[in-house]
């Protein structure tokens, strides 16, 4: 097992969730939220967290449109880039399945996870609702 297996190892379990509309965060008893593969709460330090169930939907918070991208990405441009509130974790994500002029703060959103079409690996994405 390389370390990007054992790096990735939490986060590819959590997107199986996602595709899977099982998408979850892992909450601290005080009432703090992170995502996997998280093992202690970063606000309070506590280490016993549970999974909890996210909200099937959020909102864009903020966003931009790429439209020079890195190497990694070139072939996915131009492309919205955005975080959105889902309950109590804010997500980062691509937008996916909507015009980039249609994207703007306040839209509803459903986590969707999609392939890069530069890369061909799984990406946390964001599709109106």
């Amino acid at each position: 097992m390389s370390d990007d297996d054992v790096q990735d190892a939490g986060f590819d379990e959590w997107l199986d969730a996602a595709e899977e509309d099982a998408a979850y965060c892992l909450e601290c008893p005080e009432g703090h939220a992170s995502l996997p593969p998280r093992r202690v709460c970063p606000d309070c330090g506590a280490t016993d967290l549970e999974e909890t169930r996210l909200p099937d939907s959020g909102e864009i918070e903020t966003f931009t449109v790429t439209h020079v991208p890195t190497p990694a990405f070139e072939e996915d441009a131009p492309y919205a880039t955005a975080v959105a509130g889902f309950g109590p974790v804010r997500l980062t994500g691509q937008v996916v399945g909507a015009d980039l002029e249609t994207v703007e703060t306040g839209l509803e959103v459903e986590l969707e996870v999609s392939v890069s079409e530069t890369t061909g690996e799984r990406v946390l994405g964001f599709s109106p609702v």
